[in-house]
Formats: C-alpha cells, sequence, structure tokens
C-alpha cells in the first residue's frame, strides 16, 4: 500500500457504511481514486476490488483518472444545451486536443461535462478550476483557454 494512501485510510475502524466516505476521502486528497487506493480499501474493508469499481464507478462524483493540472468543466443543462453548450464542448475539446471524460495525454488538461453549474441566466457556462465564466462564446472560451495554456507551457 503507497504511503499516501496508508495515510488517508489510517484510523479508519468502521467497516458497515464505509466504503463511500473512504472513496471521497481517498478522491478528496488525491484528486481521484487509484488502482492503489482500490487495493487499500479492499484490504481494510474485505470488500473485493470489483465491488469497490461497481461503487465508483456507479457515482459520477468519483474519478478513477488522475486529472490534468488544469480541471475544465462544461455544463451541459438544458438552458446551457440551448444556448450553444454543445457547440462550445467542441471547440473546447478541438482546441485543447482533449476529449470530454478525459485528460489530455502530457497531464496539463482534463474536459469533462456537467448536468449543471447553476449560473442558469448566464449560459452558456464553463468552469475552469472552480472559476465559472458565463455567456461564453467559442472566442470568449478562446481567451480563457490561451492564459491556461501559457501557464501550462511553464509547467513542467
Amino acid at each position: 500500500m503507497e504511503e499516501s494512501t496508508r495515510e488517508i485510510l489510517e484510523g479508519f475502524s468502521e467497516r458497515e457504511g464505509a466504503l463511500i466516505p473512504l472513496l471521497q476521502r481517498v478522491q478528496s486528497k488525491l484528486g481521484y481514486i487509484s488502482p492503489e487506493a482500490i487495493a487499500a480499501i479492499s484490504e481494510v474493508l474485505g470488500l473485493s476490488k470489483s465491488e469497490i469499481y461497481g461503487v465508483a464507478t456507479f457515482y459520477a462524483e468519483f474519478r478513477l483518472a488522475k486529472p490534468g493540472c488544469h480541471q475544465i468543466k462544461v455544463c451541459m443543462g438544458t438552458s446551457c444545451y440551448l444556448r450553444g453548450a454543445r457547440d462550445l464542448l467542441e471547440h473546447v475539446s478541438r482546441r485543447l486536443a482533449v476529449k470530454p471524460g478525459h485528460t489530455r495525454g502530457d497531464g496539463k488538461f482534463s474536459l469533462e461535462t456537467v448536468a449543471c453549474l447553476g449560473c442558469c441566466s448566464r449560459s452558456p457556462v464553463m468552469a475552469v478550476d472552480g472559476v465559472t465564466y458565463g455567456d461564453l462564446s467559442p472566442d470568449k472560451a478562446d481567451e480563457i483557454l490561451a492564459n491556461l495554456e501559457s501557464e501550462a507551457s511553464e509547467i513542467p
């Protein structure tokens, strides 16, 4: 068991109803749920890895792949969708060369869709590293992405 996972699970003695809280704790600390973490949780709770994967893949909140340095979420809620979110998503995907639901090969960008960011009056909307941008067009998105790309080029 890797050290960071061991520290996260340390002192966790409850077994019944513990799986989801443990998955949340691991993801909160690591940013995702690694295969090593699943093996460690399996050991601690006495559950099979497939049971843990089953729960982790059932809930949309859990990530099984390491997220990129910059996380981009495009809202696909009804208001955003009707006001051009699909085109926005396609544009961002092409611009960053990453498919929705994936992390770019260099690890710098993750792109995902979300059901709602709660900013319907500003649709279409995307969140970048937790900051929400609204009333977006592909050109406005390009300005935001250009800043990210220049920052990302400085990351080793």
